[in-house]
């Protein structure tokens, strides 16, 4: 097979990052203008003012679940069209609100627009296994290129136009998203499964108690809390220590973000490439907690503060790819809705556990004992991943195959050792097969895939 990405996977992977940044990009856009702009509001107080801004994360929270475990049972596009509507609600009742209580329940409903976990196990649906680094290194670099630009664009506008059209602009935004899905993104595949009989109940209790994803679950939980309490420190620290001004920090974020996006992704390619991705991982984690010791101990040396700043983005995006492609290896194929359900509920929890002990720590003792909080959760987590299970390294098999035959060619293959997954494109009349190196040796599938002749397209 190709090292390659498919003209479908780089199209599912091009619209479904769109997506991602079209509605992050709208939700973050009023970060750092907000505070400004809520004190117009009547009802304001410093208290619902932080409330507005970070109600999105509890409620994003607690419908990843099941909107994961929706998109399993009635449909990823399904779900996150519902996720967008949601969204492009929130948005206009926010732009149309001038009470705090308003912009609090349009933020409530943005974060309502829970389709993180769908998004993601789109993306698993419609990628190869040998790809899935690569796919979900570029899905969590537009999460981070989208951060950054919604940073940098939201004051920008805000010279321009009036605040509140900044959630007129999310509005069309999710409009745009909706769009895409529709037109661009491919349509998902139907998976080939074996009737599951367990209930559901059974099933999810078993994904919440599974050690390796609860080592992974936990450690998105541990990157967003540490990335949450950093940026409560990090505009601060570079202005007290450095004088930056708040407008001039993108001068700095922006350099280091591309320098760090490269070296994530040439650091991405090696792992997979020499399949240790369990060593670069725990390697990712121990870069990470240099960053935090660098934040802290040397805020007064831009030398020093930008390699660690470097040091923080590079491990944060490597992080970020590795973390759902083991997820998506991790969780059985017909719970990886599910499964990342649960994984973006954990992220949203570390988000706003992050941001509430980062300002918790900034206010009771002070700007620059947010960073020690970090460095003690890097070391925490890499205590936690250590005993990880190395990821399994599949080898995908593209068949050309008509529909009325699939039924029991699905039941022979299910008999045959090492075929961990087998997902039927009937549009395609193609059936894509995860299987062990050594089941391509085995007889019966070298009976099937010389039947069949393997489409190598």
């Amino acid at each position: 097979m190709s090292n390659r990405m498919t003209a479908t996977e780089k199209r599912a992977v091009t619209a479904l990052s769109l997506i991602m940044a079209l509605r992050l990009i709208g939700l973050f856009m009023i970060v750092p203008i907000f505070s400004l702009y809520a004190k117009q509001l009547s009802g304001a107080t410093p208290l619902l003012i932080g409330i507005a801004l970070g109600i999105y994360g509890i409620t994003q929270a607690f419908l990843q679940i099941p909107f994961g475990l929706l998109s399993d049972r009635i449909g990823r596009r399904r779900i996150i069209l519902l996720g967008l509507l949601l969204f492009a609600l929130g948005s206009m009742i926010a732009a149309l609100s001038s009470s705090i209580y308003g912009v609090i329940l349009g933020r409530a409903l943005q974060g309502g627009g829970a389709i993180g976990s769908a998004l993601m196990a789109l993306i698993a649906d419609l990628t190869r296994e040998e790809q899935r680094t690569k796919a979900m290194a570029i899905s969590g670099m537009t999460i981070g290129l989208s951060f950054a630009l919604a940073i940098i664009v939201g004051p920008l506008l805000a010279q321009w136009l009036p605040i509140q059209n900044l959630f007129w602009l999310a509005f069309i935004f999710s409009g745009l998203a909706i769009f895409i899905l529709y037109t661009w993104a491919p349509k998902p595949p139907r998976l080939a499964l074996q009737p599951d009989t367990e209930p559901e109940l059974k099933r999810f209790l078993a994904l919440l108690k599974n050690p390796d994803l609860l080592r992974l679950n936990s450690g998105i939980f541990f990157l967003h809390a540490i990335f949450m309490a950093s940026f409560v420190a990090l505009p601060i620290s570079f202005n007290s220590y450095l004088g930056w001004q708040g407008q001039e920090q993108w001068k700095l974020y922006l350099p280091i973000l591309l320098i760090a996006f490269a070296l994530s992704l040439v650091f991405i390619v090696l792992a997979e490439k020499q399949r240790r991705v369990k060593p670069y991982f725990l390697g990712s984690i121990f870069v990470l907690a240099l960053a935090e010791l660098f934040l802290g101990l040397f805020p007064w040396s831009l030398l020093l503060s930008a390699a660690g700043l470097c040091c923080f983005f590079t491990a944060f995006s490597l992080l970020e790819a590795f973390l759902p492609s083991l997820v998506s290896r991790t969780a059985p194929a017909a719970r990886k809705g599910t499964a990342m359900g649960l994984y973006s509920c954990s992220q949203f929890l570390g988000v706003f556990a992050g941001g509430v002990f980062g300002g918790w720590l900034y206010q009771n003792a002070g700007l620059l004992a947010v960073f020690p909080f970090g460095l003690t959760l890097c070391l925490l987590w890499l205590v936690i991943a250590y005993r990880m299970t190395p990821p399994r390294y599949l080898t995908t098999r593209i068949f050309n195959i008509q529909i009325g035959s699939w039924p029991e060619l699905a039941h022979q293959l299910q008999r045959i050792p090492g075929v961990a997954e087998m997902t039927f494109h009937p549009e395609e009349k193609r059936a894509y097969l995860k299987v062990e190196s050594q089941t391509l040796r085995h007889p019966d599938f070298l009976r099937i895939e010389q039947l069949l002749q393997p489409s190598h397209h």
